[in-house]
């Protein structure tokens, strides 16, 4: 039963989920295009000069790939699920509901941190032709929210979507943008780093949040 609820999951999502991470290798292709260009025009000291001392994030282009992959696969996942509520097939299934619930949310969760991990690893091989070890684990520390970015889209698409009452969905979107942009501000390289920890208790804690509004959803709430 389980491989069953898995591999609908699949179905669903592949093509976005390898879509998405194509568009990422893209995205991170560019920026990397972008670095070259400096390094020919400005070489490299010029350029780790306006890194280090003029606060430029030569990876900025990249911010909102993430957060993008977060939105494509929620809608991916969730949206076929509401239509006619089909949803509800599945809560008829002789499971526990929540755990159904948990196990696609799961299977979500996995796929797009593959794809993340993915994209993070060539960001890192790529960084690693232009850039010391210090300079990237600082770059690595400053895109690291914007992955928890995607995570928290993921998570609010979810509750947006399951919930069946349209006022609650206005709300919970005005909540999701808000906290949202706390994610991918632009300070300096690595000013981040401080936050990362709380940044990442408050995406865990937002993981779990589609349970209510399926909870409201099971109970035929209009």
């Amino acid at each position: 039963m389980w491989k069953s609820i898995v591999y609908k999951e699949w179905i669903k999502i592949r093509w976005f989920l390898v879509g998405f991470t194509i568009l990422g290798m893209l995205g991170l292709g560019y920026v990397f295009l972008k670095v070259q260009r400096g390094f020919t025009f400005n070489g490299g000291t010029g350029f780790w000069y306006n890194i280090l001392f003029m606060g430029m994030q030569f990876f900025g282009y990249f911010k909102y790939i993430p957060l993008l992959g977060g939105l494509i696969i929620g809608i991916a996942q969730y949206f076929p699920e509401t239509v006619n509520k089909r949803i509800k097939l599945t809560f008829h299934l002789p499971l526990n509901e929540n755990k159904v619930l948990l196990m696609m949310h799961i299977f979500g969760i996995v796929s797009l941190l593959a794809s993340y991990l993915l994209l993070l690893l060539a960001f890192i091989s790529l960084s690693s032709i232009y850039f010391p070890s210090q300079m990237i684990i600082e770059s690595v520390i400053s895109v690291f929210p914007w992955f928890l970015a995607g995570f928290a889209a993921y998570f609010f698409v979810a509750l947006i979507v399951l919930e069946p009452v349209w006022m609650y969905r206005f709300f919970y979107a005005l909540v999701a943008g808000f906290f949202v942009t706390i994610y991918i501000k632009s300070p300096v390289i690595a000013a981040y780093g401080p936050a990362i920890p709380g940044l990442s208790l408050l995406t865990i804690l937002l993981s779990v949040a589609l349970l209510f509004s399926a909870y409201r959803f099971r109970k035929g709430e209009m």
